[in-house]
């Protein structure tokens, strides 16, 4: 009796179809199926209870050895991450963006020697060599304390702060006036 060829239909299933089968069945599979249901609804509730039991005496456990909620959560974070990093899936994709790590590096690494090189192109360029040769005319009329063919930093300073005294020495004239 209890092991038919007929499947019992699941939560869900089509009502109608539930009906149908209960008039199918005799009076004696009946009462043999509602005692088997009274019987898995009672190991339901007493497994139910015992893990309740097991759950408590798992926390009491955990008190007396001083684990808290936050050391369990982060254990679990911890081994989560180990679980993560020694994925396949991880390591190919830290292994990726290492690599494309190094080609960035690389590539402004070429991209500042592109650079470097663009300026001292321009420093030996004509119209620079003229500029500076301006600037050290200039240099040479106002202070020329210095020998020529200083650092451009230093010609640059000094022509500066010529056309400061200068632009004073004019407004002094202005003010005498």
């Amino acid at each position: 009796g209890l092991l038919r060829s007929d499947s019992i239909p699941e939560v869900g299933e089509d009502a109608a179809a539930t009906v149908g089968m209960a008039e199918t069945l005799s009076e004696e599979e009946q009462d043999e199926l509602r005692k088997e249901l009274a019987k898995v609804e009672e190991e339901i509730q007493t497994l139910s209870q015992v893990l309740a039991a097991k759950e408590k005496h798992l926390a009491e456990i955990k008190r007396k050895l001083g684990i808290n909620s936050l050391q369990e959560l982060r254990q679990n974070i911890t081994k989560s991450w180990q679980d993560v990093t020694s994925t396949t899936a991880y390591k190919k994709t830290s292994e990726t963006l290492s690599q494309a790590g190094q080609k960035a590096s690389a590539a402004f690494s070429s991209v500042g020697s592109v650079i470097t090189k663009k300026f001292e192109d321009v420093r030996n360029s004509p119209t620079f060599k003229s500029f500076e040769e301006k600037v050290e005319n200039l240099k040479s009329k106002v202070g020329g304390s210095k020998p020529a063919g200083g650092d451009f930093g230093e010609v640059l300073n000094s022509a500066a702060s010529a056309s400061a005294t200068e632009t004073i020495a004019e407004q002094t004239q202005e003010e005498t006036h």
